[in-house]
């Protein structure tokens, strides 16, 4: 108790030293209606993240589909594709759980329609998005104040990475979420630990086991938060035995329970799970970086230019608690080969709470030295160095924000969103994708039971052999003249235009004609420009 209360004392007395700078301003800016109560900022958060998911129209990565929606379309219309790891029992079926619910009701409304199928998860998603910013806001003010939330949630809602990704299905998302909304809950991560309320970390260990049985990497993040919570705790018996353990069984028998009755047998998804990404090295399969990736590029590019306000805001608000999250979860990420961006997107708000506090610093700064200097008017306006700041981060985040949903990569999403069309007016029969695999959208976009065949990537138990994916990519052309002697003939084929250059004689030798292209991407990613995608028919008899 006596530890914990010290620790207290000094935080308290780093928080008022850190508070200080925003007691003039308190008193003499202008209320903000908009961010007057919870229900009002979720409710501009919501009209945001819809208004976001609206315009988020390109491919990013194929779990968004492949892991959550095409399993979801599954379990709701008992027809879409499961991959390799819904058979080695290494993903729970709870987060598609939510998107086949949702499919159900726009099945009984009579609204599964081409348009509702394709934007309606992600409008789902933005709801969730809204209530993480919510509590971004909310944990803002916990650490801070209400002044530093606003610039943390500004920071937040014009982020381009945030923007792109935070609204699609991926698992990732609804960490993210999970995160912000436990985090709020845990008493060891606020200022003065013992001012949470009485059921707070009851409510902050039940977030955090389900966003471990969502995805299991979350583990990274909670045990940094529960051993801080141990270290700070007076009653730590108490936590482990009446809240931890009871609580951890609890989420963890409800979702045995799930998969038990999904998969037909009892499944330990985590245990699996880290069987093969931890223990055998699996996720090295799909590539890997150097260990100091997210450190120099990851983390960078999806801060973009709010790097050094989060830095500075770190720096400034000398709140080691989450800056301390931040470098652990980089930290312990790094160890593993595989990376990926959308992996410490749980962390990123974090950071941008610290560009808020940075803005913040700013716009206070500024304020009590136009003070200083005679000016009556000074809380009106706003700084010019903020003002500069301001535009700085509009004119860098939103155009990328723009770009990157509205045009990189959206030619893989048109063509399903097309073929969906066609299919309703029994203009399809079959499809056959030509290109590296899960590069597309499935049945879940489709939404017709339609014979559909794509190429094959699982991993192999013989170490270095290729797959179909592989190689077609090696040769097209011979690949496919030997991928049709024993195929079955599809309606049309779908294949990127980096491809069709060597497979124009196989389809014309077989009767395929274009019949539509796609716009797909301006910039190659990580293979030859993938320029447009392109959709032949077969025009024999």
């Amino acid at each position: 108790m006596r530890q914990r209360q010290h620790v207290a004392i000094a935080e308290d007395k780093d928080r008022i030293e850190n508070r200080n700078f925003s007691e003039e301003e308190k008193k003499r800016k202008p209320s903000y209606d908009l961010f007057s109560s919870s229900t009002k900022t979720l409710m501009v958060c919501l009209a945001m993240r819809m208004a976001n998911s609206l315009l988020v129209q390109t491919y990013f990565n194929p779990d968004e589909h492949w892991q959550a929606l095409e399993v979801a379309h599954n379990i709701a219309f008992g027809y879409g594709h499961l991959t390799w790891e819904w058979k080695k029992g290494i993903r729970s079926y709870l987060h598609p759980m939510v998107f086949a619910a949702l499919y159900k009701v726009l099945a009984l409304c009579h609204l599964d329609t081409p348009w509702f199928m394709s934007k309606a998860p992600r409008l789902l998603q933005s709801m969730f998005c809204a209530v993480g910013d919510l509590y971004l806001y909310k944990l803002s003010n916990v650490l801070f104040d209400d002044h530093v939330a606003q610039w943390a949630l500004f920071s937040q809602l014009v982020n381009w990475f945030m923007f792109f990704c935070f609204t699609r299905t991926l698992s990732n998302s609804l960490e993210t979420v999970l995160t912000l909304v436990g985090i709020y809950y845990w008493p060891c991560m606020r200022v003065s630990p013992n001012k949470a309320p009485l059921f707070s970390r009851k409510w902050g260990v039940a977030i955090a086991a389900l966003a471990c049985a969502i995805r299991p990497t979350s583990a990274i993040i909670w045990m940094y938060v529960g051993l801080l919570e141990l270290f700070l705790a007076h009653d730590r018996l108490k936590f482990i035995f009446l809240e931890v353990a009871p609580i951890g069984v609890l989420v963890l028998t409800l979702m045995c329970l799930v998969d038990r009755l999904m998969y037909g047998s009892w499944i330990l998804v985590p245990l699996n799970f880290l069987k093969f990404n931890f223990l055998s090295s699996g996720g090295d399969y799909y590539g890997t970086h150097k260990w100091h990736w997210y450190f120099t590029q990851g983390f960078p590019v999806i801060l973009f230019t709010f790097l050094p306000f989060s830095i500075a805001g770190m720096v400034l608000s000398k709140q080691w608690k989450p800056s301390g999250l931040i470098a652990w979860v980089l930290g312990l990420y790094s160890v593993l080969g595989h990376k990926e961006f959308r992996f410490v997107l749980p962390v990123l708000p974090i950071a941008l709470m610290f560009s808020g506090y940075s803005i913040a610093a700013m716009k206070t700064a500024a304020s009590l030295n136009s003070k200083r200097k005679g000016s009556s008017n000074s809380h009106v306006k706003c700084p010019s160095k903020v003002r500069l700041a301001i535009f700085f981060l509009l004119s860098t985040n939103i155009p990328m924000a723009l770009y990157m949903s509205l045009f990189h990569q959206r030619g893989t999403e048109d063509v399903m969103n097309y073929l969906s069309k066609e299919a309703s007016n029994n203009k399809v029969k079959s499809i056959l994708f030509l290109m590296p695999c899960h590069a597309t959208p499935y049945y879940s976009t489709l939404h017709h039971d339609l014979p559909m065949r794509f190429l094959d990537c699982s991993p192999s138990e013989e170490k270095g052999a290729l797959d179909e994916s592989d190689r077609f990519m090696m040769d097209p052309a011979s690949f496919a003249s030997e991928f049709a002697i024993n195929w079955s003939l599809p309606s049309h084929i779908v294949m990127f235009d980096s491809e069709e250059r060597s497979l124009r004689e196989f389809l014309v030798s077989h009767s395929f004609k274009e019949i539509r292209r796609f716009f797909h991407a301006h910039l190659k990613v990580d293979r030859d420009l993938q320029a447009s995608v392109v959709v032949y028919a077969f025009t024999g008899q």
